[in-house]
């Protein structure tokens, strides 16, 4: 398995929390950690943005997803409003998590809660070819429910 070197620059609000890890040897995301002064309290349709107190040097030809956490989802309806969030490599500011609640209950976001994991990876650049016509496959233009239930 191969590792790529990030820089990462903590800010005063993220001291006495961990940087980002994998919990697992075969996690392919890092847990990110809320650095919040006091407790941020989403009702259910809320969206808050929860710093993390980091900012990252992204190398360029890759990317940060920013993606919600299985748990938070299933026990409390926490997610993103925009999964996957991506940071792009030129981007220097704080990294912050735009949590929703699509849950039934309000929640607690707390210092140093596991708020989202990042999942750092290549990006692929691509040249446009226009063309006329594109080539067939046996699927064609069979969109959403194309192949049954």
């Amino acid at each position: 398995m191969s590792s790529l070197l990030v820089q990462i620059r903590r800010l005063p609000s993220s001291a006495g929390l961990p940087l980002p890890a994998y919990q697992t040897a075969g996690a392919s995301g890092m847990d990110l950690h809320a650095a919040v002064g006091a407790d941020v309290l989403l009702q259910p349709g809320d969206i808050a943005l929860i710093p993390t107190g980091l900012e990252i040097a992204i190398p360029p030809g890759y990317e940060a997803q920013v993606r919600p956490r299985s748990g938070l989802a299933v026990k409390h309806g926490i997610s993103l409003p925009n999964t996957p969030a991506t940071i792009d490599s030129d981007y220097r500011g704080e990294i912050r998590v735009p949590l929703i609640n699509l849950g039934r209950a309000p929640f607690a976001v707390s210092r140093g809660m596991r708020i989202a994991q990042m999942v750092v990876g290549p990006v692929t650049r691509i040249d446009w070819q226009e063309v006329d016509d594109l080539p067939a496959t046996q699927r064609a233009k069979g969109g959403f429910g194309h192949s049954g239930v």
